[in-house]
């Protein structure tokens, strides 16, 4: 079902050790971006008119708002980028940024268009 692996907080994440135990896709703490990335999916993939769906998005939605700093970032501590799988991982650090910005600006336009 859509959104289903959401975290109980509800954001997305998927720790790098799903490489090596596929039991472990799809759960991890929330990130940031790996919760933009979510949003982003369901926002494109026009999923977003269900109300399962929707309520997906509004929960990732007041996760980004919730957990972004007073100066309009955010912090990630687990890497999300994968160089070699198993063996060598990245922290690009404007993923935290980049990302959830893309995020809320894209359902701000969804909610925009949406409420026309």
């Amino acid at each position: 079902m859509v959104g289903s692996i959401s975290n109980i907080d509800g954001g997305w994440g998927e720790t790098c050790a799903s490489y090596d135990n596929p039991q472990l896709k799809g759960q991890g703490p929330s990130t940031p971006s790996q919760t933009a990335w979510g949003l982003i999916g369901l926002l494109a993939a026009g999923e977003a008119m269900g109300t399962y769906a929707q309520t997906a998005i509004e929960k990732g939605v007041r996760h980004l708002t919730t957990t972004q700093k007073p100066d309009g970032t955010w912090h990630e501590d687990y890497f999300t980028g994968t160089g070699f799988p198993g063996h060598f991982y990245l922290k690009y650090h404007l993923y935290q940024q980049h990302f959830p910005l893309t995020a809320l600006g894209r359902y701000q336009a969804w909610v925009s268009k949406v409420n026309r």
